[in-house]
Parts: C-alpha cells; structure tokens; sequence
C-alpha cells in the first residue's frame, strides 16, 4: 500500500512537470511555443528586434548628446553619425549603446573644460553678462559682428548674436579666436586676468 501510494505520488509529480515548465516560462515573458525560435535558437526574432530597437534607442539618444557637445565645442554640428539600425543582433546593438555612451561622457567633459576656463570665466567677469544684448559688443566676452562670423558663423546664423549662445559657446568661440590671435582681442582685461 505505501509502495503504491509513493508510486501514484511520484506519477502526478512527473505529470505536473511539463505545466510548471508552462507555468515558469510564461512567467518571464516567454510561451512554451515561444521557447525555441524559428531556428532552433533561444528566444523570437521578436524578442531581439525588441532588444535591438531598445539598445539602438539609447545609441541614438547618446550621439544626440555627442552633438550637442561637439557642437558647443566647434561652433557647428558634427556630419551625420551613422545610422544604428544596422545592428544585427542584441549583443551589438548593446555594444554600439556603449561605445556612444562612453563617447557622449568623454565629449561632454571635453566641452565642460576648455582650454584655460579659469582665465575666460575671469575676461567674463570684466567684460558683461552672458545674455549683454547691446550693440556693438554681444554676450560675456563683448564679441564684435567681425569677430563672430569669424569665430562662430554657424552660431551666429542659426542662433543670432552672441548673447543668444551658451556661456561654453561663447567660450570656445574665444578658444578659437585664442589659437590664432591667444588673448589679444581682449587685452586689458586679460591682463588684469594675469594672462596676457
């Protein structure tokens, strides 16, 4: 009797089996047809392209970043990036995500730091306010009209005068008056700054 008692336990055990795999597998998301792809591989062709179309969401998301930075820092927009649905699996698209992330960081941190920041924020300080609209001198560091069609024509045709740019833009618009003529086109206050 306890022998088949034991034996009639362990057969609905063994029966429930195949309903618990169910059970468990719906449970994260997957159906039990839905366990073996087309090819025989883990996972749908559904699944991927929803991991695909995530990681290729924050690629994007992060060379819009990357632009952004690298716009402040050349007073333009950079070409194109490639586009990022060429990715063919989820592991590249993972790995595309990663690389513009780390680009997105390290090109913030270059444009948060240009070349002798403390000596701009000090000619600042001298010269106006970041938003001085009055003519014939804009923004923080007083750019005449010549200066920023020389040293920011793209900021200056799609954003207007220099008292409409960023504190950064207007900053590496100087960086680069700065490495053709360093800081001549503010002598007296760069030299009660200590660096002209």
């Amino acid at each position: 009797m306890r022998r088949s008692i034991i034996a009639c336990g362990l057969l609905l055990a063994l029966a429930g089996i195949p309903s618990a795999l169910a059970a468990t597998a719906s449970g994260v998301g997957l159906s039990p047809a839905a366990e073996v792809g087309p090819t025989g591989a883990s996972g749908t062709s559904n699944d991927d392209a929803q991991r695909i179309a995530y990681w290729n969401d924050k690629a994007h998301r992060a060379q819009v970043v990357t632009a952004r930075w690298l716009t402040a820092v050349h007073g333009r927009p950079p070409r194109p990036f490639t586009h990022t649905s060429d990715t063919s699996s989820p592991a590249a698209a993972q790995e595309l995500a990663r690389k513009w992330h780390r680009r997105a960081v390290a090109t913030a941190r270059l444009a948060k730091n240009p070349p002798h920041l403390d000596a701009w924020n000090c000619i600042h300080s001298y010269e106006g306010s970041w938003s001085d609209p009055d003519a014939p001198y804009w923004g923080g560091l007083q750019m005449d009209m010549n200066f920023q069609s020389a040293y920011g024509p793209w900021l200056l045709k799609h954003k207007g005068t220099a008292n409409r740019w960023t504190p950064l833009q207007q900053i590496w618009a100087g960086v680069r008056a700065w490495r053709v003529r360093g800081f001549s086109p503010w002598s007296t206050t760069a030299h009660a700054c200590g660096v002209y």
